[in-house]
Parts: structure tokens; C-alpha cells; sequence
């Protein structure tokens, strides 16, 4: 596994701020919720990984490069 670089991480945390919404376009997870489902992002840790409390219950968090969300502004 590669991890992003700095700089890759800092972009991520200055568009996915805390308390943005977000819409899931695609998790590579079985227990994630189902493309479309929105949520509003928790946290964003020192590898890129988007915390996201989805509006089905969940918590999942979106991996950078493996998984794609987009804001929803």
C-alpha cells in the first residue's frame, strides 16, 4: 500500500472539512452503505481517510484512493 504524501493529506482535510456534507459514490467494503448515501464528515486522519457519519447509522471512513465520496455543497 502506498500512502499519500503530505501535501496529498492537507488538500483532503481542506476540502472535507469537519461538519461538511458528503455523498458516497463508491466504498470498496461490504458493510458499506449504498452509493448515494450522504453523511456528514467527521474527521480526516494523517492518511487521508475521510470519517464520515452516514445517515444510515453508520461511520464508515472513505479511503483515499480506494473509495470515492464527493461534497455536497
Amino acid at each position: 500500500m502506498r500512502f499519500p504524501s503530505k501535501e496529498q493529506v492537507e488538500t483532503v482535510k481542506r476540502r472535507y472539512p469537519a461538519g461538511c456534507e458528503v455523498e458516497l459514490v463508491y466504498m470498496n467494503d461490504p458493510q458499506a452503505p449504498p452509493a448515494g448515501t450522504r453523511g456528514k464528515v467527521i474527521a480526516v486522519d494523517d492518511i487521508g481517510t475521510v470519517f464520515v457519519a452516514w445517515s444510515t447509522g453508520g461511520s464508515l471512513g472513505v479511503a483515499l484512493g480506494e473509495d470515492s465520496c464527493r461534497r455536497v455543497d
